[in-house]
């Protein structure tokens, strides 16, 4: 701490007394007053020079015409000065940090009890004091190599951004100024910029291992600098080994694809080309499509409970460098499903739909699902289908038709449990070619639709849905008399979105979809829509056969119904 004090002033205020009382006795008139001395008379103490950050001491003192005196200490410019007890002319700040030589006034006032004010100031230099920066560099660890050893031909980043400053004015950009320079080994800074943060290049390939050292010097907000060097190893060509990642860890079901999407290089040229191996360590054995290339799939195993399954890749160069990588594959048990699959057994890439197996993209539907354990040879049916589809034929009394040779009326859906009208050609009350408009009594969103429009064509006399679900119940197709139309969901669940043309059907089980037509075929839902401009609902749902799309109709419009029942 630094301290000012004023040690004199007593015996100043000594002599002043003395001179007064002379001049006294000499014969001056009590009634006039030449003498110009204050009533207060203070010391602020002397001036100072301190460095920044030092915690400085003012000890003033003041002698008035009573003994009960108040001090006030202010400075120009600003000070925080800390002044506890007013009683005191002692008090203390603390030196800014600052780049550049001060000079603050420092004022002390003091007041005695009949109101006398007296002043003085004195001056303190503040000298700036600084710390030079620390240079420090970084770069991003590669796995598999130790410290300040890289591989050849990667390129590196080396980083002067931790660099630090202790006594920086400004912590959020503590370092003003940087420069690189390679000290020892091959050029690899030609054209790099060299006063940034941090500089890349390439590491170069060699027989033999070399060295490299760099050099980063870092200036501070106040011209300080400070300088650190750095040394790294580059292994030679023929010890350089490749770079492998064997993918990410993922879950599947039982009969699903586990996608093994390996990724593999070398920068060394002359250690190609690589060559590719997938190991498994399951007891299971799964079934590697081709474990000699770096993107394949296995099937998941049939497992009763949850396995783990590691997949490793090995990598192997020319030069018979040998590096691998794991991942775990969890394996569940198929859960049962109750609502089907979409068909889709197909895989998409970058501008093509293919057949085989796409790891680029892994996750597609075409890789998941009742449909790929289909493909698989995985999935039990109790009865047919494409795909995941499971469907078992019925006659006209409900029975099951085993016979494929043999005709049949409806089709169960073995995975929803529901049962399916199916149409005929011989244009009876289930002829294809037959359409109908949408109307109900019930559940219609306020409108329940045209009850006998021009332009359906039928067998009965009103051609709406209402009248189609009657004449079927009154008929007991199949021997059930509670057939209705099926809502969105019902009907979308027999979509097959894995076929590219119309209709989207499973059409071995569902025949004579197409009503004769194949450009649009829409079949009705039971739910109204409320899209439209009137309060009640002028539209209803329907489903198109020939795209798989949904949209809204109005009730009025002529389309195909296919009726559905619960089978559970």
């Amino acid at each position: 701490m630094h301290k000012i004090t004023s040690n004199s002033v007593q015996y100043w205020l000594l002599v002043f007394f003395t001179s007064a009382f002379l001049t006294a006795c000499g014969g001056g008139s009590s009634d006039s007053n030449d003498n110009n001395t204050p009533d207060v008379i203070v010391n602020a103490g002397p001036g100072a020079t301190v460095n920044e950050g030092t915690t400085v001491s003012l000890q003033g003192d003041a002698v008035g015409t009573t003994e009960d005196l108040t001090f006030a200490w202010s400075s120009s410019p600003t000070l925080a000065i800390t002044h506890d007890d007013t009683t005191s002319g002692v008090a203390s700040f603390v030196a800014p940090t600052t780049t550049e030589t001060l000079t603050y006034r420092l004022t002390l006032q003091a007041t005695d009890g009949n109101g006398n004010v007296g002043s003085d100031s004195l001056d303190v230099t503040v000298l700036p004091l600084n710390t030079p920066p620390e240079a420090r560099i970084t770069y991003q660890p590669i796995d598999g190599f130790s410290n300040n050893l890289l591989p050849a031909g990667r390129e590196i980043t080396l980083m002067g951004d931790t660099s630090t400053d202790a006594d920086a004015t400004d912590a959020d950009d503590p370092i003003a100024a940087y420069q690189w320079q390679q000290l020892a080994g091959v050029d690899v800074l030609a054209g790099v910029s060299r006063d940034a943060s941090s500089i890349t290049f390439t590491t170069p390939i060699r027989d033999e291992d070399n060295d490299l050292t760099f050099e980063l010097t870092v200036t501070d907000q106040e011209g300080a600098t400070n300088t650190q060097a750095l040394t790294v190893t580059i292994l030679s060509a023929s010890h350089n080994v490749p770079t492998v990642d064997a993918g990410v860890d993922h879950q599947v079901f039982s009969g699903e694809s586990i996608v093994l999407s390996g990724v593999a290089d070398t920068t060394i040229p002359s250690a190609k080309p690589l060559t590719y191996l997938w190991l498994t360590d399951s007891s299971l054995e799964p079934d590697i499509a081709n474990a000699n290339v770096l993107q394949t799939y296995a099937v998941a195993p049939m497992v009763s409970t949850s396995q783990v399954l590691t997949f490793t890749l090995e990598v192997t160069d020319a030069n018979n460098n040998e590096v691998d990588d794991s991942i775990s594959v969890t394996v569940n048990p198929f859960p049962r499903s109750l609502i089907n699959d979409t068909g889709v057994t197909r895989q998409g890439s970058t501008n093509a739909i293919n057949s085989s197996h796409q790891g680029d993209y892994p996750g597609q539907d075409g890789q998941r699902g009742r449909d790929v354990i289909a493909t698989n040879n995985m999935l039990t049916k109790a009865g047919r289908g494409e795909g995941g589809f499971d469907f078992t034929r019925l006659d006209n009394i409900g029975d099951e038709v085993d016979d494929t040779s043999q005709p049949w009326r409806c089709v169960r859906d073995n995975v929803t449990g529901l049962v399916w009208e199916i149409k005929t050609t011989n244009g009876d009350l289930h002829g294809r070619r037959h359409t109908y408009s949408w109307y109900s009594e019930e559940n219609n969103g306020g409108y329940s639709g045209p009850l006998n429009p021009a332009t359906p064509s039928c067998t009965l006399g009103n051609c709406n849905t209402q009248a189609f679900v009657e004449a079927v119940n009154s008929e007991g197709l199949c021997g059930f008399y509670d057939w209705k139309l099926p809502s969105h969901n019902e009907l979308l669940s027999i979509v097959h979105f894995g076929k590219s043309t119309s209709p989207m059907l499973d059409t071995d089980y569902f025949p004579y979809a197409d009503s004769g037509q194949t450009s649009i075929l829409w079949y009705w839902t039971s739910q109204a829509s409320v899209d439209g401009t009137n309060e009640a609902a002028q539209n209803a749902w329907a489903i198109d056969f020939a795209s798989g799309n949904d949209n809204f109709l109005n009730k009025s419009t002529a389309a195909s119904v296919r009726l559905v029942r619960a089978g559970r």
